[in-house]
């Protein structure tokens, strides 16, 4: 009896862009009911396997193979005809319309002489959403869900036109740890019906819970395929980078100055009382669910949501923060989650957005000098070692992990006294998140007061000197991080833990 042939195949797929070869005579397989991971750093070629495989980019050579049978995509909607379906990092939903509606938006159900037929839309949402467990009402709008049912939508979109592959490409990057151990059901499921899955994923601990085979990619070739009991997570590093990354968490200092940033009885709508300090040269995470204030806390200490009541002190003297630019002008750095949305001007140059919060070291009478905000912007590049062409390189061109650091490079020029920083290492690779990691610690030494909100627990223990851990609004428990371990984080951060604890 012949073996049945994989669900997806690729064989010597390469494709070049100018100055790029993207893939590099890749061939790797994908078997029915497998979760079959791909790791690699920023550039290793995950984005663009996936823009061939969902019928975005044509290969310049090579086969795409789906259940032994060669295919050939002119565009997306071969790919979705073939069996194919693609949830990006990107969602693709319209917020005015229902769930039903953004599900069969493709393909919508029609009656005689073409008359929208919704009640059996209705009833077919219903019936995929309720095979991916979930029991969403079909004519809710997309506008009202949060982020995670949102990615249950996508992929009942995807499984709306049978696709017996699905695509997911950094599906947990927006995703709360307990959204994200929803998805994760929501895979055991489908592997079980039989789907193929290509998972996408930074995150490697997400990567060794639901993967049955990975894949390492660097520099668009492939380097090797193993079954998750056969490589670690130390392995999986190594053959992405290339070399041994023996420092992902670099060591921590015993030695902290006075107290940089206070902050003291601070109520910011739901969340508070608060009370914190970070002394000088030290790193204090915030860890807690999605919901629990952390966020809104760090953006209360920085202007960027109102304050009801409560004081902050910067190296013990009172300050008034009401906006973002105060306290800026306190020596106060915010790093927001969001970098392409609030950090950083994607259409312009490195070196503008370097220069963005000092224009006035650059200009003269209101207009930049070029050769001054060139040699600001080198300087700067050089200090944190940002990787680009050249600073008049659009920063939207860059990876991940090099327009992190051109966020942080923008605040150092200012020399702060204070960095907060939101999910500093979201969406970069393991290289890039060492790199960020050793950047922060050598602030910290310098004298800087560091403030971290990680979504990524092993982050926040192997990052940070304390440990704060947020519920519903209120600081619930402190840690030293070197004694903490995830089972006391998350018993704080769902309130199980005990008054003692706290």
């Amino acid at each position: 009896m012949s073996k049945r042939p994989p669900e997806l195949a690729v064989e010597g797929l390469t494709k070049v862009f100018p100055g790029t070869r993207a893939l590099d005579d890749l061939s790797m397989s994908v078997e029915p009911g497998e979760v079959h991971a791909v790791l690699g750093e920023n550039g290793a070629g995950k984005t663009t396997l996936l823009m061939i495989l969902s019928g975005v980019y044509a290969p310049d050579s090579g086969r795409v193979l789906v259940r032994g049978e060669e295919v050939s995509f002119a565009r997306a909607q071969d790919a979705q005809a073939a069996g194919i379906g693609t949830v990006f990092q990107e969602f693709s939903l319209v917020g005015r319309l229902t769930v039903a509606e953004n599900v069969f938006a493709s393909h919508l159900p029609t009656r005689w002489l073409g008359v929208l037929d919704r009640r059996r839309m209705a009833r077919e949402a219903r019936e995929l959403l309720r095979t991916l467990g979930s029991e969403l009402r079909p004519d809710r709008s997309v506008a009202s869900l949060d982020v995670g049912e949102r990615q249950l939508v996508e992929i009942a979109k995807a499984l709306s036109l049978r696709a017996s592959v699905l695509l997911l490409d950094e599906p947990t990057s927006a995703l709360s740890a307990e959204e994200a151990a929803t998805l994760f059901e929501v895979l055991r499921r489908l592997r079980e019906q039989g789907i193929a899955i290509v998972f996408v994923s930074h995150r490697l601990a997400e990567v060794f819970e639901i993967a049955d085979r990975i894949t390492v990619l660097r520099d668009g070739r492939l380097v090797d395929t193993r079954r998750r009991d056969e490589i670690t997570p130390d392995d999986a590093v190594r053959l992405m980078v290339g070399r041994e990354l023996s420092v992902l968490y670099p060591g921590r200092t015993e030695e902290t100055g006075p107290a940089r940033l206070e902050v003291r009885g601070l109520r910011s709508g739901p969340v508070g009382p608060v009370d914190l300090v970070v002394h000088a040269g030290e790193i204090v995470g915030v860890a807690g669910l999605r919901g629990s204030g952390r966020s809104r806390l760090v953006r209360a200490i920085v202007g960027a949501e109102r304050r009801d009541a409560g004081e902050i002190l910067v190296d013990g003297s009172a300050v008034r923060i009401d906006r973002p630019w105060q306290a800026v002008g306190r020596g106060i750095a915010f790093v927001p989650a969001g970098r392409m949305e609030e950090a950083l001007f994607p259409r312009m140059s490195l070196a503008r957005n370097l220069v963005s919060t000092c224009l006035g070291l650059v200009t003269r009478l209101g207009i930049v000098r070029a050769a001054a905000e060139r040699r600001l912007a080198e300087r700067l590049v050089r200090r944190l070692g940002v990787r680009a062409r050249d600073v008049e390189q659009l920063v939207q061109t860059l990876s991940g992990g090099n327009q992190q650091k051109a966020v942080l490079a923008k605040w150092l020029a200012l020399e702060p006294r204070v960095l907060v920083v939101d999910e500093p290492t979201q969406g970069i690779d393991v290289g890039a998140k060492a790199e960020i990691h050793a950047i922060l610690r050598e602030l910290a030494e310098g004298g800087l007061a560091v403030l971290m909100i990680s979504s990524e627990l092993p982050e926040l223990l192997g990052m940070c000197d304390r440990v704060l851990v947020m519920a519903n609004g209120r600081v619930r428990g402190a840690l030293r991080a070197e004694e903490a371990t995830e089972e006391q984080v998350l018993a704080l951060a769902a309130g199980t833990a005990g008054e003692e604890a706290a």
